[in-house]
């Protein structure tokens, strides 16, 4: 059941202006996904109420609600990033460029 969901949580990822996602945030919908987890992974295990799962992620520091200041850095910087979206969550994750 998580494999399929994954993967048409894959379907419905995109990539986006961190700007246009401003009303989530300010409504406390916005979580932000640490870039070594998979973010598919992560919307599903939400999706299934996973509860420790993701409290783990949470401890570590991997899966929280999107910071003041993260925010205001992604908006300054009009940065792209990954979302996917689990009502009421939009799920966001920065767009990390890797070296070829």
């Amino acid at each position: 059941m998580t494999n399929e969901l994954e993967q048409q949580l894959n379907l419905e990822t995109a990539q986006i202006h961190w700007r246009e996602l401003q009303r989530f945030f300010a409504s406390g919908n916005a979580i932000a996904v640490d870039p070594s987890l998979d973010l598919t992974h992560v919307a599903a295990e939400i999706a299934a109420d996973n509860a420790a799962q993701l409290k783990e992620w949470m401890e570590a520091g991997l899966v929280d609600a999107v910071k003041d200041a993260q925010a205001l850095q992604w908006y300054e910087a009009d940065s792209l990033v990954w979302a996917v979206v689990i009502k009421p969550w939009v799920l966001v994750q920065p767009i990390i460029e890797r070296a070829h």
